[in-house]
């Protein structure tokens, strides 16, 4: 049975990737931009993960840099690990080289500070596993209709392997259109989306790689300013890749605003937008982000999967809000 899709909560479009940068804020970019040693997306993928942190003075002068980290991974086709390092370096990460599973509670066990001081290595760090979940989307554009492979997807195969799926976010619960349960699933919706750099604003972002081969991206942008006794979040997430075009083209985009309580660290209002996401039942999972109303922010990290489980959630949703745990730790620039 198909999914009853509440109206209203649809892909609004693109957001402006990039706004002006408040006075006296914080502002935290990252990117992860994935590629391929070959044009095969079974060949391993190098892995080029860049964050900063800055701070825009009162007074409207250069922007300040206050931490910024730079990484680099290979994985193989079944995303393990098997090179990895950072600048500056850090000891130690060769640890999470040839593990098979449980890589974020890994770094979580094994980089302690990282993890404490919300740095943006540890953003990075994170982030691996999400990035290199969706990156394979980025070949989608590059791929000739001749080339593709005759796939039938009803073949009983293929169905039981998108059956295991059932129920792990909101755009794969039982009678979704991505699970193609009483006939064809549904192609992912894309669109192409602006670049991220402005160019009036030089610190507006960190270094950007740029390619003209097959590449996908992971972007984030968390900004925080402060107006009374709340701290103000404007946080901006981004999956896309290139095309032949030249075009960027997103498969996931979010934006979320916040207000949180100076003193307790409590969330007093929050909304998650949708504004690319390639099912229509996607967006539903927006719908449950009122829960975190009323949560310590600093604990994101583990409240959100636990309060927007399976359904409830939607994996890379739930990756923009969890990351918003580093909130106390950017405001705490602006005392």
């Amino acid at each position: 049975m198909a999914v009853d899709v509440p109206e209203g909560i649809q892909p609004v479009g693109p957001a402006v990737p990039t706004p002006a940068r408040n006075l006296s804020s914080i502002r935290r970019t990252s990117t992860i931009d994935a590629t391929w040693d070959s044009d095969d997306r079974d060949s391993p993928m190098q892995l080029l993960g860049r964050s900063r942190d800055i701070c825009t003075p009162t007074d409207g002068t250069a922007a300040i840099v206050l931490a910024e980290d730079v990484l680099q991974v290979t994985t193989q086709p079944n995303r393990v690990i098997s090179a990895i390092s950072s600048v500056p370096p850090r000891t130690g990460l060769e640890v999470l080289i040839d593990l098979k599973g449980g890589l974020r509670s890994k770094i979580v066990e094994s980089f302690p500070d990282e993890v404490r001081e919300g740095t943006p290595l540890y953003l990075l760090l994170d982030d691996i596993s999400g990035a290199t979940l969706v990156s394979g989307f980025a070949f989608m554009h590059w791929r000739k209709p001749e080339d593709a492979p005759l796939v039938n997807p009803l073949d009983p195969e293929i169905m039981a392997r998108k059956l295991k799926m059932v129920g792990i976010c909101a755009g794969f619960q039982s009678g979704a259109s991505a699970l193609g349960e009483d006939g064809p699933p549904a192609k992912h919706a894309t669109q192409i989306v602006p670049n991220l750099p402005i160019g009036s604003d030089p610190f507006a972002w960190h270094e950007l790689f740029e390619t003209n081969e097959v590449s996908a991206r992971r972007s984030r942008r968390i900004d925080v300013w402060r107006e009374e006794d709340e701290w103000i979040v404007d946080s901006f997430f981004q999956d896309s890749g290139t095309s032949p075009s030249g075009n960027r083209i997103a498969v996931h985009e979010y934006t979320i605003r916040a207000r949180v309580n100076v003193i307790s660290g409590l969330v007093t209002a929050i909304q998650a937008t949708p504004q690319v996401l390639p099912f229509v039942e996607c967006p539903m999972a927006t719908l449950a982000v009122h829960r975190l109303q009323g949560q310590p922010i600093r604990e994101f990290r583990t409240l959100v999967n636990e309060l927007l489980p399976g359904i409830d959630g939607c994996t890379h949703m739930n990756d923009a809000l969890r990351a918003l745990a580093e909130v106390p730790g950017l405001a705490a620039h602006l005392a």
